[in-house]
Order: structure tokens, then C-alpha cells, then sequence
């Protein structure tokens, strides 16, 4: 069992896919929590996939209560991501199995999914900002995720 992310009704396309793409690079899962907001066969997402969508490994999800319910069998711990998160991710302490967790890029994820977490984590901005790209975010905090647990060392 190693990292994980997923993407909480993701609503762009082109942010899916790349993120797609940094999992296959990464040897990271990604988890597709549906609703999604396009077709995951999108020619957004396979664009910005480009040919590693072929070597990731990507998970669907009829809902977020089908997610909770496999990660609970596997025992994961879901680590969200989110503005109103309660520590920094940098000072955060990831392991191999967390499952970090992105919001919808137009909402990010309803108060039920924040109750949900074991961990909400958040990316320190300047003031007067709101927000990263998702996949910007994503690739920050997976990033990081990778260096604690030792996921860059192959």
C-alpha cells in the first residue's frame, strides 16, 4: 500500500489529467471521486494525460460514500486538503498509506467530507489570495508527501 490521491468531484477536466499524469510519474494512485464534473474519457483530461494515462493507475468512485467505505476497509487515513485546513502541509506528518484528498476546484468539499477526515491540511498563501490551481496544489502536497515518506528514494 503506498500514498494515494484523490480528487472530490473533480469539475475541470484538464486539472484531472495532469494530476493523472504526475500520479503515473510518481507511482501514486488516483482516486476519481464521481460525480465528476466531465466524461472521464474527456479530450481535456486524455490531453492533458497526454500518454501516461496509460501507465496510471486510476481508481473510480460512484460517490464519496463508496470511497469512504473502501478507504475504511483499507484502514487509510484521509488527509483533506483544503483552505480552511488546520495545519500547514509542510508541518504536517504524511505516511505511505494516507489518501490525500482535493476538493471540487468550484467548491472545494462540503462540510460532510471535512467531518469525514482524519487530517485537514492547507498550503500557507499570501494574504489576500484565496486559492491554488488544484493541480498545482496537488502536486505540492504530493511533493512533499513523497520526501517525508521516502517515496523519491528508488
Amino acid at each position: 500500500m503506498t500514498l494515494a490521491l484523490a480528487l472530490y468531484e473533480p469539475d475541470i477536466a484538464q486539472n484531472a489529467g495532469t494530476l493523472a499524469r504526475a500520479c503515473a510519474c510518481l507511482a501514486i494512485e488516483l482516486h476519481i471521486v464521481e460525480p465528476a464534473g466531465f466524461p472521464v474519457g474527456d479530450a481535456g483530461f486524455r490531453r492533458a494525460g497526454m500518454d501516461y494515462l496509460d501507465r496510471a493507475v486510476i481508481r473510480r468512485h460512484a460517490s464519496f460514500k463508496a470511497f469512504e467505505a473502501w478507504r475504511r476497509v483499507e484502514g487509510r487515513r484521509l488527509v483533506l486538503a483544503t483552505t480552511r485546513g488546520a495545519i500547514a502541509y509542510a508541518d504536517f506528518a504524511f505516511t505511505e498509506t494516507d489518501v490525500i484528498l482535493l476538493g471540487r476546484e468550484s467548491a472545494g468539499a462540503p462540510d460532510a467530507v471535512h467531518e469525514a477526515a482524519d487530517a485537514r491540511i492547507v498550503i500557507p498563501l499570501a494574504e489576500g489570495t484565496r486559492s491554488l490551481n488544484v493541480a498545482l496544489a496537488g502536486a505540492m502536497i504530493i511533493g512533499e508527501a513523497l520526501r517525508q515518506t521516502g517515496g523519491f528514494s528508488r
